[in-house]
């Protein structure tokens, strides 16, 4: 692509859809917010529409209100299992429905199958759909595959700025330094001043439904219950899709995202460079403008794609466990003697059926509700020590997350060999020693245990 080619419209999203009977896998998002810079760090003013935007979509003050707490709520019993496994396969969120080419569209969204949001989230991005100027990946499966479609892998992204008296600034086009463009001219580069640096590698998506159907008050309560010494802080972020009501963030290493349709939104524009009705601005490429090298009228995605997304992750199964021995029930028990539990909880429940969550965007399904989940985390974000330095965004309301990363879910954690936000730590005792600040008595624990125990917390920890 060469010169300033003219702009045109993608082919609408859904007619997309229909036209494949296979899908192309791949489509990246690494699912981290990236947020435009709010300040210049070269004496010029970036481009601050998008982030400007979300500010003023934001309703800080009722997120105790968006949850009313279901219309099923005093039916409720027992809680059940959620479903595990690597499979491919549904949870049973599941909706079957007559023939697509019958239906609207939003009907055809509503009524796509697993399998249909699947080929969705695996599709292959173009520049005549949108992609870049400047991105990351081309589908989210290609972020998000091990070892089924929608877990984590090796894949990390890029993120820069710097301190100056003590406040951060973000890069001229945001934290995020993109790594591939679909022109040369465009490549984004890391400023040599920009010396706060660090790498965050993709998460797990398996199973995300389940957290997004947890209540923010059973969150509160985890939090309400640590220790002070090891009290973990509630990152409170907007809904897009419900006009900026908040909740409690759960997605991404800062918790930056509470609704999985938020945080595809934001992946979808920050990780392919493709705009939908949640993030309408493109991004710039290092502070510079990116119009002449985008060919597709904003927004390239009429939001359609963000609804497949969501219901996709809505629709798996979290992570199946391993063999579970004598030596493993052993490790556990030590994994919870030394406090790793604490902030790794074992066993969450989430809100009953009918639940209306997300600023009432969306009601827990049956699929959902009412389930035991063992994520092996908090949500939380957490000072232990290896902070990158980058708060949510640049502003006073989120300075103390700049230190903070989020209890990174133990679920899968045997599928994964690069551990820790940056994926530099490569062995599990590696990625403990790491653990300090408000981790710091856990690692001492842990440090003083006998050999035979922490080979059973090892066996635990391959079990995940």
């Amino acid at each position: 692509m060469t010169g300033s080619p003219q702009k045109h419209a993608a082919a609408p999203r859904a007619y997309r859809f229909r036209r494949h009977s296979v899908f192309v896998p791949a489509l990246a998002a690494t699912l981290v917010a990236a947020m435009v810079a709010i300040a210049s760090t070269q004496h010029r003013a970036p481009d601050t529409r998008g982030d400007e935007r979300r500010r003023q979509r934001f309703n800080h003050d009722n997120v105790l209100h968006d949850e009313d707490g279901g219309e099923n709520r005093r039916d409720v019993r027992d809680p059940t299992e959620a479903p595990t496994g690597f499979d491919n396969a549904t949870n049973g969120m599941d909706p079957q429905g007559p023939p697509y080419d019958s239906l609207d569209e939003d009907t055809v969204v509503a009524l796509r199958s697993f399998n249909d949001n699947r080929f969705i989230f695996e599709e292959v991005e173009t520049i005549d759909d949108g992609l870049g100027p400047t991105y990351n990946g081309q589908s989210c499966r290609e972020c998000h595959q091990n070892v089924v479609t929608g877990g984590a892998s090796q894949v990390a992204e890029h993120r820069t700025g710097r301190l100056l008296q003590g406040q951060f600034f973000q890069s001229l086009g945001g934290s995020l330094v993109h790594s591939r463009a679909t022109h040369p001219d465009i490549t984004e580069l890391v400023n040599f001043e920009d010396d706060v640096r660090t790498f965050r590698i993709s998460t797990n998506t398996l199973g995300a439904g389940f957290v997004e159907a947890i209540a923010n008050g059973t969150l509160l309560a985890i939090r309400d219950q640590q220790p002070a010494a090891m009290r973990g802080t509630a990152v409170i972020v907007p809904v897009f899709e419900a006009n900026g009501v908040a909740r409690v963030g759960r997605f991404g290493w800062k918790s930056q995202h509470a609704s999985l349709e938020s945080f595809s939104g934001d992946a979808y524009l920050n990780e392919m460079g493709i705009t939908s009705p949640l993030f309408p601005d493109e991004n710039t490429s290092t502070g510079r403008d990116v119009t002449s090298y985008d060919t597709v009228d904003d927004p390239e995605d009429d939001g359609v794609d963000l609804v497949a997304f969501a219901n996709f992750m809505r629709s798996t199964k979290a992570p199946s466990r391993g063999p579970i021995t004598d030596e493993v029930r052993a490790g556990e028990a030590v994994f919870t003697a030394v406090g790793c539990a604490t902030c790794h909880v074992p066993a969450i429940v989430t809100a009953p059926p009918g639940t209306r969550v997300n600023g009432g965007a969306f009601r827990v399904p049956a699929a959902l509700g009412n389930k035991v989940i063992h994520p092996y985390s908090d949500f939380l974000v957490h000072d232990i020590g290896s902070g990158d330095g980058i708060p949510v965004l640049p502003t006073p309301e989120y300075a103390e997350t700049a230190n903070q990363m989020r209890t990174a879910p133990l679920w899968a954690l045997r599928t994964r060999n690069r551990l820790m936000h940056d994926g530099l730590s490569f062995t599990k005792e590696e990625a403990i020693l790491r653990h300090g600040g408000q981790a710091a008595a856990v690692r001492d624990r842990f440090n003083a245990l006998s050999e035979s125990q922490k080979i059973q917390l090892m066996r635990f920890l391959d079990s995940l």
